[in-house]
């Protein structure tokens, strides 16, 4: 069976998943749909994602080539990431390739956590590689940023699967992309 790739984000109402310098201050950061986020990270046992979205972790305390979720394998998309010290659960890919992408979800024994966005987002989308978009869609306005995928002008319909309401106002909806 193959594996969905699962793009799980917070966002703005306006489409953005931080703003100007990667901010993301004034994203709900706590309360029952943090909560809820974090139990369905336990889920998965892949992420990918790409070189900025890895090191945006260090301004957390990630150190390089540390995984960022312990439990999960990941796959970070890079042509300059490096790291000295190796880790078995952290693998840095130099190429975007749809056929990695497609192996990974065939080999995976749970869906694949797309972390972050942007560039890499945009990529995965304009090759149809996303399956499900699951929005932490914040009550906020940023106005500028980095959007939810980055340049791509790709349009899709979407299939609205769950809605969920939680705390501070933070809404979860889960989408099926519906590729034409």
């Amino acid at each position: 069976m193959m594996m969905k790739v699962v793009y799980y984000v917070a966002i703005s109402i306006d489409g953005f998943i931080c703003g100007l310098d990667s901010d993301i201050s004034e994203f709900v950061g706590e309360g029952n749909g943090i909560s809820q986020y974090l139990a369905d990270l336990k889920e998965f046992e892949t992420v990918i994602m790409g070189r900025k979205t890895y090191e945006f972790g260090y301004d957390f305390g990630l150190k390089p080539g540390q995984p960022s979720y312990p439990h999960m394998n990941h796959y970070i998309f890079s042509k300059s990431l490096s790291f000295e010290n190796k880790n078995e659960k952290v693998h840095v890919l130099a190429d975007y390739e749809t056929e990695t992408i497609r192996e990974l979800k065939e080999t995976s024994k749970t869906d694949i956590y797309l972390c972050g966005g942007g560039i890499f987002a945009s990529w995965l989308l304009e090759h149809k590689l996303i399956d499900v978009l699951k929005v932490k869609l914040n009550p906020l306005l940023l106005g500028d940023g980095i959007r939810l995928f980055g340049n791509s002008k790709e349009g899709y319909l979407l299939n609205l699967t769950d809605t969920q309401s939680y705390d501070g106002g933070l809404v979860f909806n889960t989408y099926d992309i519906l590729y034409n």
